[in-house]
């Protein structure tokens, strides 16, 4: 199967790009920076613009497209919605018209479900969008696009793993505690950690993406969580647990988000009905995020 697929130096792009081609599969690979590595034939396009995109693309006759290109910051949404409005919705639509009989899967996000009392969740795909921050609203706004061109929407709770920008809160906990643990100690500067999250590993993610780009299922909408919640206080305190030296946490006001949902808990009934189930626990993602981060810290020396 030939596979266009958006966003492909990203943090799952990259991933799910090398596991496409061992599936056999043809990749074609847009990336604005076009920093696409084996062998996924790479495209450096913008897709805001619609007529690059369209000169771009004139020789690929993708069979599915993935699209997981987009700005994913809910703190950095508040900053510049345009952009973020420009960047998700707009260049949507711009793929969407460049393929209009091509089958879609959306990469979207359990922020487009807002806040929601916690004797509501776990949260089903049936539950209307209901989104609170600019980045959940651009985010809605896609799905409704992809919905009617009749494709399929991926509703990511909070993925995590090696590779992940330090603009989150894990990999920016872990950025810190190896530069701690090269200094002797200190304060770690956090935001809110009451919020409590549904963790998947980013590669349990990508194993149901790949079910569902295979065919798999006959709903359009997915919700990808593991099932299982955690604050981020106890995330962070089994992060503290692996590190070599003593930390002081201090909650930093610039560190907090407007109107940061407290609870995201998925309802998974739909992709486990398809034989998905994650393999992989937020563990396994602190050690990765912790290793990736002293490795980073000793090369810097």
């Amino acid at each position: 199967m030939h596979v266009l697929l958006t966003g492909a130096s990203g943090f799952i792009g990259r991933r799910l790009g090398r596991r496409l081609l061992a599936r056999g599969d043809q990749v074609t690979g847009i990336s604005k920076d076009k920093v696409i590595s084996g062998d996924t034939r790479s495209l450096g396009v913008d897709l805001v613009d619609a007529a690059a995109l369209e000169a771009a693309t004139g020789h690929v006759s993708p069979e599915l497209i993935i699209h997981l290109a987009g700005r994913a910051s809910v703190g950095a949404s508040w900053e510049a919605p345009g952009d973020y409005f420009r960047v998700n919705v707009l260049a949507t639509e711009n793929l969407l018209r460049r393929f209009p009989d091509v089958r879609v899967l959306l990469a979207s996000s359990a922020e487009v479900y807002g806040v929601v009392p916690e004797e509501e969740q776990p949260l089903t795909e049936d539950r209307l969008p209901s989104p609170v921050n600019p980045y959940a609203l651009t985010k809605a706004a896609a799905e409704r696009l992809v919905l009617a061109a009749g494709g399929t929407v991926m509703r990511l709770f909070t993925l995590v793993g090696r590779g992940q920008s330090r603009r989150f809160a894990l990999p920016s906990f872990a950025e810190q505690l190896a530069e701690l643990e090269r200094s002797g100690g200190g304060t770690m500067k956090v935001g809110n950690l009451s919020a409590r999250r549904d963790f998947v590993h980013v590669e349990d993610a990508i194993d149901a993406m790949l079910l569902l780009s295979a065919g798999k299922g006959s709903e359009n909408v997915y919700n990808i969580g593991s099932g299982e919640v955690t604050s981020m206080r106890d995330a962070l305190d089994r992060l503290l647990g692996l590190a070599a030296v003593e930390v002081r946490v201090e909650e930093d006001e610039r560190r907090m988000r407007p109107a940061d949902a407290p609870l995201f808990s998925a309802d998974g009934r739909r992709l486990r009905s398809l034989g998905w189930s994650p393999t992989r626990s937020l563990d396994d993602a602190l050690v990765e995020l912790l290793e990736e981060s002293r490795e980073a810290a000793s090369a810097s020396l």
